[in-house]
């Protein structure tokens, strides 16, 4: 799960609240507060499981890699329980990262000196994204602000209608944003006028937060809270085609969860995406045939290695799969209950975050554990993000820090 609050889940009912409120029973609210649930049956265990509902304790092992922390700086004042996984944007050699109090700061990303620093007093709870020169972040209500990536000048605001906690992207002349009530917004990337807009009913019940959609050659891939992947039009909304990558089944809307929150990967013309529901599935991105179902996956980013992809389960299970077919190459459970973020490639090893502020590397062959260091005493939500060798994790509290391996 995205978190061990209540603020994990959320309901189609608030859907258009910023933030989004949890209308469901409290029973539900009870059984969401406990991590790694599977099925009502299994929420509360027996007698034989020992403490099944508790997070793993971390075991000792000997090191196989050496990691160099680079630096640390501050975004501002994080999300807390938002739940909204707010992580921050690599590009030109610079670190972006919003706070929802705070605004958004640049920082170089091998130093971690802080370069520029734009103030507002919007909530943003979005993003940033960054590229084509611009830096973009959404907010609580709604609005969303681009800034010269140079600079940190403020170019334009926009507002769509609902809050916003996921990525915006940028690119193709545009700027796409996802909202909680299941709507992508195309934004002008010169003026931030309104291009188009494609909306996707959220179900009764799902996890809480979305992420970025990505973007290929034409193209826009949404991964949607029913466990469907939709293919756009880039310069007009048009629908291409759905994938379905995990079903809605189950006896209630808690069991049919199947949410697609981690931004699907393009890899070359094979989009790569993963499901809440356990499920990990390759398609074909020009045409949406699927070319494998691996059964494995969670609502977490996926992480990407050369020949194999990373995934977490909402139990806490990594597994390993092969790239070319989805088989599972390898398990690490112990990680259980941990709520661990979506996972990282760094080099020769995947590298998860987890509630309790520790960073996690594990062998890509193998998936031992091969370092692992407390980034923070606040919780890591947002998946770690690796460019020019250099990882970068950011908490709840909006404390940003750097890594590299070796000395």
């Amino acid at each position: 799960m995205k978190s061990a609050s209540i603020d994990s889940v959320r309901s189609a009912a608030g859907a258009s609240r910023a933030p989004r409120l949890l209308h469901v029973s409290a029973a539900v609210l009870c059984v969401f507060a406990l991590g790694g649930c599977t099925t009502v049956k299994g929420w509360f265990g027996s007698k034989k499981d020992g403490k099944p509902n508790e997070p793993t304790e971390l075991v000792e092992f000997a090191p196989t890699a050496t990691i160099s922390k680079l630096w640390s700086a501050q975004a501002g004042k994080g999300e807390d329980r938002l739940g909204a996984r707010q992580g921050p944007a690599i590009a030109d050699g610079r670190v972006y990262a919003a706070a929802v109090e705070g605004g958004v700061r640049a920082f170089d990303l091998q130093t971690g000196k802080p370069v520029w620093h734009y103030e507002s007093d919007l909530l943003l709870s979005g993003g940033p994204g960054a590229g084509d020169g611009l830096v973009v972040a959404g907010g609580l209500d709604g609005h969303v602000i681009a800034l010269d990536a140079g600079t940190g000048a403020e170019k334009w605001q926009s507002k769509v209608n609902a809050e916003i906690i996921a990525t915006p992207v940028v690119g193709l002349g545009m700027v796409f944003v996802r909202s909680n009530d299941g709507r992508l917004t195309a934004l002008d990337a010169a003026s931030g006028e309104r291009r188009w807009f494609w909306t996707r009913d959220v179900p009764l019940l799902s996890v809480r937060g979305n992420d970025a959609p990505v973007l290929g050659p034409g193209f826009v891939f949404v991964g949607n809270d029913d466990g469907t992947v939709q293919a756009l039009a880039a310069n007009d909304g048009r629908p291409l085609w759905e994938q379905a990558v995990a079903q809605q089944e189950g006896r209630s809307e808690l069991d049919r969860m199947a949410d697609i929150d981690g931004t699907p990967v393009l890899e070359d013309t094979t989009l790569f995406a993963t499901s809440y529901k356990g499920r990990t599935l390759a398609i074909d991105a020009p045409s949406g045939r699927p070319m494998w179902s691996g059964e494995h996956g969670g609502s977490g980013r996926i992480g990407v290695g050369s020949d194999r992809l990373v995934v977490v389960d909402r139990q806490g299970g990594v597994f390993g799969l092969q790239k070319s077919s989805g088989g599972t190459l390898w398990q690490q459970a112990g990680l259980a209950r941990r709520n661990l973020t979506g996972a990282a490639v760094q080099g020769d090893y995947a590298v998860v975050g987890d509630f309790d502020g520790y960073l996690h590397w594990l062998k890509l062959d193998n998936g031992e554990f091969a370092a692992r260091t407390r980034a923070s005493r606040k919780a890591l939500r947002a998946a770690p993000v690796v460019v020019d060798g250099v990882l970068v994790a950011q908490d709840v509290d909006g404390e940003l820090n750097a890594y590299r391996l070796g000395q």
